[in-house]
């Protein structure tokens, strides 16, 4: 097993063409991506393009988002998912390109398992919409329910914050140096973000899967252009952008 797994790109093509470069450089061919590529960022068909051409792929909330309009997001997503919604169908309505990905997004599964492991977006309870915090360790029956469903692995984003659960525990990468062993105990393994982090590191985020090892990897990109293309699109509020320079 050799593969790259990568999650919450949010339209940010310099943080994919980065990631996937790096991707390229470390030798992996089979990349699986988590879901949520588009919404927040500027170049949503962009970054469909190059996700289609994946291996595997799951619906993310934002991917939803485009199909049915949601009810639940704040007014400054909302707005990018509209704003996402108009770029992917066109300035002359259905044209090939967009009924393409409208087919591929309606096509994505919730879930995508192998044997022992485990693919979604957001947990293996709903893996769609269902945040999993790093302090959801302290509510038990949350995180038992949540483990209950796990035959061994799950890798999953959605929070765009990386780490391990490990029973009622959440360790950030940082206190196992980026690096882990998968054993015979269950673990929930948050890939980060490619295009959007929160955990105060700008820089892209990504995991490798290397036979039983988890390597998490930070990529540069450059943020400037990113935050620029946001500036200039009326409906993408600015501070998506600023967002992007402090990783959070």
């Amino acid at each position: 097993m050799k593969r790259a797994i990568i999650s919450d790109i949010h339209s940010n093509l310099e943080a994919l063409e980065a990631v996937l470069e790096d991707i390229h450089q470390q030798g992996i061919s089979e990349v699986y991506c988590l879901g949520d590529i588009v919404g927040y960022g500027p170049n949503p068909r962009e970054c469909l393009e190059k996700v289609m051409e994946l291996d595997v792929c799951i619906l993310g909330n934002h991917d939803e988002a485009v199909l049915f309009l949601p009810e639940d997001f704040n007014l400054v997503a909302l707005r990018a998912i509209v704003w996402s919604r108009d770029q992917l169908k066109g300035r002359h309505g259905e044209s090939a390109a967009a009924i393409r990905h409208q087919d591929f997004l309606g096509e994505l599964p919730r879930i995508h398992t192998e044997g022992d492991f485990m693919f979604v977006h957001g947990s293996p309870r709903e893996p769609t919409n269902e945040y999993v915090f790093r302090d959801d360790v302290y509510y038990g029956p949350k995180m038992e329910a949540l483990f209950d469903r796990i035959k061994r692995y799950c890798f999953q984003g959605h929070t765009h914050i990386p780490g391990l659960f490990i029973r009622r525990e959440f360790f950030s990468p940082e206190e196992f140096n980026f690096q882990y062993r998968l054993t015979d105990e269950k673990v929930m393994i948050n890939v980060g973000s490619v295009g959007q982090p929160r955990d105060r590191d700008p820089r892209a985020c990504y995991v490798l899967l290397i036979d039983d090892q988890v390597t998490f990897r930070r990529v540069e990109y450059d943020i400037d252009t990113t935050v620029k293309k946001i500036y200039a699109i009326e409906d993408l509020e600015n501070s998506l952008g600023d967002r992007l320079r402090d990783g959070r």
